[in-house]
């Protein structure tokens, strides 16, 4: 093989254009439109043609343009004002310093699988990575001291194309990152910085790059350096390629060799949080380096690190939730089990729900959960759904106790937000509008904005988009090979004046992309009103492995070929974030019709909200928060089905129904001055419910109060003591659960007090009690050798169902009152509030100073019937 000696060449500019590499390579840019404008002005074609990517424009484009451009006054005073607007940025103190008040700051890694910041950076597939591009941005604004880590791949994800037949195919093209807003790290020698990993009879090594966003770093993990084989530099690859053995590779870089790049680069975090299970890994590595360095045991080590990580839940749907088999998990992990301390048996047990079965896979959403005290699904409905999916895990304590709390995704709003609409917003709201975005009484400004503003506005975005969309198909079009008439026609799809929806994602079958195909007649009715004509645009990828997604999109292709709807109905292949900044800022409504529970949040709707469309969605994800009276449009009422066929029909029809009887009338009914005022209004109630509720800001700023700075308090006391405390409570565990088999609830007396006196309740007749009294409990707890501040004694109270269950249950704490021995009496009065069956049970659960009540697998004791306390 011969050798190649290599160098990096760098565009050459002129001194006044300096700025331009130093905006080029800090992703700020792509949420400030004048700082977009600025690459767009250098050469236009070029611009588009380099996918928006300012780090290739730069590179390619001609020195005499950029010798051009630095004479041009008008450009280098517009530079100069980015340049400034960035240095301020960067240097201006942020929320988060205002709500930090110790001296030193967290380091909070924020772990994922994939980032979605910017279309010039294809690390992303779909909602979750713009999920993490968001949650990076908002970080950077808010000022948290957060860093992102996750995988540079070669390849990205696939690119989409269609076939003549409407198949989705695949391809994948390489990124250039020497031509990408990324940077290697290296040392101080200049060479690369590298870590490694230990994988099965060989090391594999990886490099990290860094993207600046804003304020924030993120770094991504590289296999395909020299040092590894051909097949480990395929690591990193592409994402979610390959089977499970390439993933669980994927998911031991990010988690493992994330953790160790931070280390290795100085950032020992503070807080972990793991964005999905991918990188559960990470939770193990940090438990190594603890009893490493710190001479902890494994029980230790835990303690000292799950008080501060964060695990966010995102899929209910079982194909998103990774588990490998036994066999490959100690093929992996084999020479791993007792750098914890551990053996195979205790290693596999962290990542089950039972686990003494031998057969069961390690579940990675199990292990992120088991090493977390902050864990989150992504809506309140999701976090319902997430408290039944993982209940097992805590079996004794009702459901609705299950420790999985909820915070509602949002989305970043200047990265989606037409640029028109933000000068808009700038005039009526303030020139800050988007930094006090969650302020609830600022978006009442939102009424001042004339209704002839914002519906220009709208429908110079609705024009951006039909003339978008006619040149996509013409190169789809003419990708195929189609005939030079065909190419005619796809300049004269779409009508600007005409109702326009959009309906793109990711085209698993729960989120049905076919529904109105269940009525195809009625559909191609809907499209061709005369009079008040309505259009569609879809647009979204199938996993390459589904079979039943793909031929979903399929269906919807030989749909759109009839002639009476293919000006109509567009599909646009290769969905992406240019794509959809483009659909969410042009389109009249949003329409969202996942299977209820299926949708953990979903954001693209929150997006296009904040342009002004209208949402149009079952009751699912985030639009159970989403919805007001006269801001969108429900399907259905959340039901559930268990005949699927029957749901499709019922809720297809409802679809037609709204859009037939209310949304295209109110979208048609015009004033006398030709505005649709009553849309409209919904318009602005739309914007003003949702913008302060479901952006980024909200949610991160949510994630700091409630999650990241607990968790960075502990942190720092734990090392403060020297890790003294979470000895102590690993000691602590440990005594409870020796121990705790020999709890025993019994004795319970009640009396019930009255405005006539206190009498038992057995002496009640019929056990009927009225409205107001009291209800006085005593419980005679024995407790073995622990101590009555070891355990939390309850009355769980509430009204009971047909099942004889107390549904949601209400907690009332009961006092130690008095103690005969190992024997405690406890006791605590409960109010009879309502009518109707009620009841109550006496429950004991473990307790510790530092950390009030907890939930621990397998530590709670009910009074029992039998007798036993169990």
């Amino acid at each position: 093989m011969q050798k190649i000696r290599n160098f990096t060449v760098l565009p050459s500019l002129p001194q006044s254009l300096k700025a331009l590499r130093t905006i080029a390579h800090n992703m700020f840019w792509c949420w400030n439109p004048e700082f977009a404008e600025l690459f767009r002005q250098i050469d236009h074609d070029r611009w588009h043609a380099c996918g928006h990517n300012p780090v290739k424009l730069l590179g390619t484009v001609s020195q005499s343009r950029l010798n051009d451009l630095a004479a041009k006054q008008g450009f280098i005073y517009q530079l100069t004002q980015a340049e400034e607007k960035l240095q301020h940025y960067l240097n201006s103190p942020g929320w988060f310093d205002k709500v930090w008040t110790r001296e030193s700051r967290p380091v909070i890694a924020y772990f994922s699988l994939e980032f979605g910041i910017h279309e010039s950076l294809p690390i992303y597939s779909g909602g979750l990575g713009i999920l993490a591009g968001d949650h990076l941005k908002s970080a950077s604004d808010l000022n948290l001291p957060l860093v992102g880590v996750g995988l540079l791949y070669q390849k990205g994800y696939f690119r989409q194309y269609l076939n003549a037949d409407g198949w989705q195919q695949e391809r994948y093209e390489d990124n250039d990152f020497f031509n990408m807003p990324v940077e290697l790290v290296k040392k101080k020698s200049g060479k690369p910085l590298t870590i490694k990993l230990t994988f099965p009879q060989r090391q594999l090594a990886a490099q990290i790059w860094q993207v600046t966003v804003g304020r924030v770093k993120l770094f991504l993990l590289d296999t395909n350096v020299a040092a590894n084989s051909p097949q480990d530099r395929l690591i990193t690859s592409g994402l979610y390629s390959g089977g499970s053995e390439m993933r669980i590779q994927q998911e031991i870089l990010i988690g493992i060799g994330g953790y160790k790049a931070l280390l290795a680069m100085g950032l020992e975090p503070s807080v972990c949080h793991m964005n999905e299970g991918h990188a559960a890994f990470m939770a193990l590595e940090r438990i190594r380096h603890m009893c490493t360095m710190k001479n902890l045991s494994f029980d230790e080590a835990l303690e000292a690190t799950k008080l501060s990580n964060v695990f966010t839940i995102h899929t209910p749907v079982k194909a998103g939730n990774d588990e490998f088999t036994p066999e490959l998990v100690s093929k992996y992990f084999g020479s791993y089990f007792p750098k914890l301390g551990l053996n195979k048996d205790q290693f596999l047990a962290l990542g089950r729900i039972d686990p003494d079965k031998d057969s069961e896979t390690f579940k990675m959403p199990v292990l992120a959960i088991q090493t977390s005290a902050y864990r989150n699904g992504v809506s309140k409905l999701h976090g319902k759904v997430s408290r039944a999916m993982w209940a097992d895990l805590w079996p004794k304590l009702p459901t609705s106790e299950v420790p999985i709390q909820s915070i509602t995704n949002g989305t970043h709003a200047k990265s989606f937000t037409s640029p028109e609409l933000i000068s808009l917003f700038e005039r009526y709201l303030g020139v800050n509008w988007d930094e006090e975005i969650s302020d609830e009484d600022l978006w009442d400004c939102a009424d001042q904005i004339p209704d002839e503003e914002l519906w220009r506005i709208h429908q110079r975005c609705k024009e951006n988009l039909v003339s978008f969309v006619r040149k996509q198909l013409k190169n789809q079009l003419q990708r195929r090979g189609t005939y030079h008439t065909e190419l005619g026609w796809a300049e004269e799809v779409l009508d600007p004046e005409a109702l326009t929806i959009g309906f793109a994602r990711r085209f698993a079958t729960y989120k049905r992309g076919n529904l109105l195909l269940k009525d195809a007649e009625r559909f191609v009715k809907l499209l061709n009103r005369t009079e008040m004509p309505v259009q569609i645009i879809y647009a979204g990828k199938a996993h390459p492995n589904d079979e039943q997604g793909k031929e979903i999109i399929r269906q919807l292709i030989h749909f759109a070929a009839r002639n009476d709807v293919r000006r109509r109905l567009i599909f646009l292949e290769d969905y992406n974030i240019d794509i959809a900044r483009y659909l969410v800022q042009g389109v009249d409504v949003w329409l969202n019709n996942p299977r209820p529970p299926m949708e953990a949040s979903g954001t693209s709707g929150m997006k296009a909200a904040m342009n002004g469309a209208l949402n149009v969605s079952t009751l699912d994800g985030w639009w159970c928060e989403g919805y007001t009276l006269n801001g969108g449009w429900v399907i259905g009422a959340g039901e559930t089905y268990d005949d699927y066929d029957y749901q499709d029909k019922v809720e297809s029809e409802t679809i037609f129904n709204l859009f037939e009887n209310e949304i295209v009338p109110l979208f048609y009914t015009r004033s006398a001055d030709n505005l649709p005022r009553a849309w409209i209004h919904r318009m602005k109630n739309s914007i003003k419910y949702i913008a302060p509720r479901f952006n980024t800001h909200r949610m991160v700023a949510e994630y700091a109060g409630r999650f990241y700075k607990p968790a960075a308090q502990t942190w720092l006391d734990f090392e403060k003591s020297g890790m003294e405390k979470a000895k102590d409570i690993s000691l602590w565990k440990n005594r409870i659960k020796e121990q705790w088999d020999n709890i025993k609830v019994d004795d319970v007396d009640v009396q019930i007090r009255n405005g006539k006196g206190t009498v038992p309740l057995s002496s009640n007749n019929g056990s009927s009690l009225e409205v107001g009294c009291e209800l006085q409990i005593s419980a005679n707890v024995r407790l073995g050798t622990l101590e009555a501040n070891d355990v939390s004694v309850q009355i769980y109270h509430g009204i009971v169902d047909s099942w004889g269950n107390i549904d949601h249950g209400s907690v009332k704490k009961m006092e130690d009152t008095e103690q005969k021995g190992n024997t405690h009496i406890f006791t605590g009065t409960i109010k009879c509030t309502r009518s109707g069956k009620c009841g109550f049970a006496i429950r004991v659960i473990p307790k510790h100073t530092e950390l009030d009540e907890i939930y621990e697998p397998g530590l709670i004791t009910w009074e029992s019937t039998n007798g036993d306390g169990k």
